[in-house]
């Protein structure tokens, strides 16, 4: 059995996003389609010091829908981890594990500066997610789809994608988060010898002393407050499968 799981690269993504991971045995980076601004991929939500929530974001030197999610490129990647780094500040003092996240977050933009290619959106976010993984003590096994050079049909609609990939890459099983199952045709998977299955991601709910709690915000907020072994232990046994037969 080898369960694949393919998502497109977000920005320190909502800890549903590392349920999928936990529970997978390869991912895909998902960056072969066309670009969608205003997307998670170069934003998120921490708490707001005066209250609800407040957005960090990626800015971009290129933002043309015209583009693939793979050729998008940072405008200021140092600018961006200062901004990132400002959005956090005021957990400082609060926070029991403040001084962790910005570690993890320096990784990143570190490792970033240190590839051989610094000014990629898709490759921020992809360290970015093995960082976290590597935090947390979760096996992270990935390939990046730009990268494979895959031979699949042409145009494909929203919910093609996953069966072509899963079966090009010899997986048995396909996993996805609850909410998209309306898009796939659990036949279609099965034509092609795969299985879909569909996840219920429970939320972790965590104190947030002097903050109000805010759910499903950046993995960063939930980093803050927990130890990496709650969070770990959240993702591997508070969630729910269910396989397409």
């Amino acid at each position: 059995m080898m369960k694949l799981g393919i998502m497109q690269p977000y920005f320190f993504p909502y800890l549903g996003h590392f349920a999928l991971i936990a529970h997978t045995d390869l991912w895909i980076v998902f960056d072969i389609t066309q670009y969608t601004p205003k997307t998670y991929m170069t934003r998120n939500e921490v708490l707001k010091a005066s209250g609800g929530r407040q957005l960090f974001m990626v800015e971009l030197a290129n933002r043309s829908t015209h583009i693939k999610t793979c050729e998008a490129q940072l405008l200021h990647p140092e600018k961006t981890k200062t901004r990132v780094l400002g959005s956090l500040s005021h957990y400082r003092k609060r926070a029991h594990y403040y001084h962790q996240v910005l570690d993890l977050v320096h990784d990143t933009f570190a490792r970033l500066a240190e590839s051989g290619t610094p000014l990629s959106l898709v490759e921020l976010n992809r360290l970015g997610l093995a960082a976290v993984c590597n935090y947390l003590g979760l096996p992270f096994k990935h390939r990046v789809a730009s990268t494979l050079h895959l031979q699949l049909p042409e145009n494909l609609g929203p919910g093609d994608w996953a069966p072509h990939i899963s079966a090009a890459l010899g997986a048995t099983h396909y996993l996805n988060p609850i909410g998209g199952k309306h898009l796939f045709d659990p036949a279609q998977f099965h034509t092609l010898d795969v299985t879909p299955g569909f996840m219920h991601y429970t939320p972790l709910h965590y104190a947030t002393p002097e903050f109000e709690f805010e759910p499903n915000l950046s993995v960063l907020d939930v980093l803050m407050w927990n130890a990496p072994e709650v969070v770990k232990n959240h993702l591997l046994t508070d969630c729910q499968i269910e396989w397409e037969r």
